[in-house]
């Protein structure tokens, strides 16, 4: 683990007061089970009705309305209310995420640490979450952040579900700190000093999620999704390794076991939006009203045009972005990609 950069002691991180940013599903469940650890959690909402629902009510009125939140959650719309704590907690979609960190640059503390669990690709530049850490705070900035990601559901965690999820970092000092704060008796963390790996896991298995979905919305069966996600978790792979990441994260939590369950859960946003697209709606009705983002949509843009960048054959990601972003019909890009020229199952 590398320790230069670094500006404080994690034993003295004092982590009675903490912030989570960002108040969609993903986020209210992280302020809840955090709620659990700390004396207080400040809750930023980007809806004022969200706010003013979890500060009267105590439910979150437009994402998690089933389920009531702990008393110690105080909700706010203003970004100072949340830059005064000395952890952040940043869930907001991956094409938000550089706007809001410079937003919040120059009013955190000096020493603030950060949690990241968005999860995602910048479309614009093609840079990883991390990247745009580092490029805002400053390297040292970048070593006082942690990334979160992992199979699990906002519901499951509400309801306290058994979940395990994995955290990266670049000091395994400060991931060991997390480690055990975060977790309790239905949450499990495990860490890993692979950024790359787990940022790239979290960002291509919900195109991988997104080509399961259509193939389930034409009515292919689950012979053909299982080959989809097999041969769907080969080019994350290879892909990983074009940029530096380690083969067996994407055998992990972050990588496999994420990869299952968005592409497999009638729950997941982006299995859902394939399905729909495979059942003939066009992705603009799709969303219409849609209240949180499918991240593989943005994601797949990103992608396609990664597996350029570095040379990488990535049909499966291609033929989600060919139908996603150039309106290509899906069985006809699901009879290309069954007619390719054969080749051995490790290229």
């Amino acid at each position: 683990m590398k320790k230069a950069g670094f500006l404080m002691d994690p034993n003295a991180l004092d982590l009675q007061h903490v912030s989570v940013v960002g108040a969609g599903s993903w986020g209210t469940a992280l302020a809840s089970l955090l709620a659990e650890k700390s004396q207080t959690v400040t809750l930023w909402c980007r809806e004022a009705e969200v706010a003013r629902g979890i500060n009267e009510t105590r439910v979150n009125p437009l994402f998690v309305s089933e389920h009531a939140l702990p008393s110690n959650i105080r909700a706010t719309t203003r970004l100072q209310d949340v830059a005064r704590n000395p952890l952040l907690v940043v869930v907001v979609p991956a094409q938000f995420t550089r706007p809001l960190l410079e937003s919040l640059r120059p009013i955190v503390r000096s020493d603030c640490v950060f949690i990241s669990a968005s999860k995602g690709i910048d479309v614009e530049t093609l840079q990883l979450i991390s990247d745009l850490y580092r490029q805002v705070f400053g390297q040292a900035g970048l070593e006082r952040t942690c990334f979160l990601s992992g199979p699990s559901f906002a519901r499951d965690v509400l309801a306290g579900l058994p979940t395990a999820v994995a955290l990266a970092g670049f000091r395994d000092e400060l991931l060991q700190r997390l480690q055990h704060y975060c977790s309790n008796s239905f949450f499990r963390i495990y860490r890993t000093d692979d950024v790359v790996g787990l940022e790239l896991g979290g960002a291509l298995k919900n195109v991988i999620a997104l080509g399961a979905g259509i193939s389930d919305g034409l009515g292919f069966g689950h012979s053909a999704r299982a080959a989809l996600i097999t041969r769907g978790l080969a080019e994350m792979i290879r892909l990983g390794g074009a940029m530096g990441a380690l083969p067996s994260t994407f055998a992990g939590l972050s990588g496999l076991g994420d990869l299952l369950l968005t592409a497999t859960s009638e729950n997941s946003r982006n299995r859902s939006v394939g399905y729909r697209i495979g059942r003939g709606e066009s992705l603009e009705k799709i969303h219409i009203g849609a209240g949180e983002v499918a991240e593989g949509v943005r994601t797949a843009q990103a992608v396609y045009h990664l597996a350029r960048k570095h040379a990488i054959d990535m049909p499966i990601a291609n033929a989600v972005y060919e139908i996603l972003h150039e309106n290509r019909p899906p069985r006809s890009v699901v009879s290309d990609l069954m007619q390719r020229d054969l080749k051995g199952e490790s290229r």
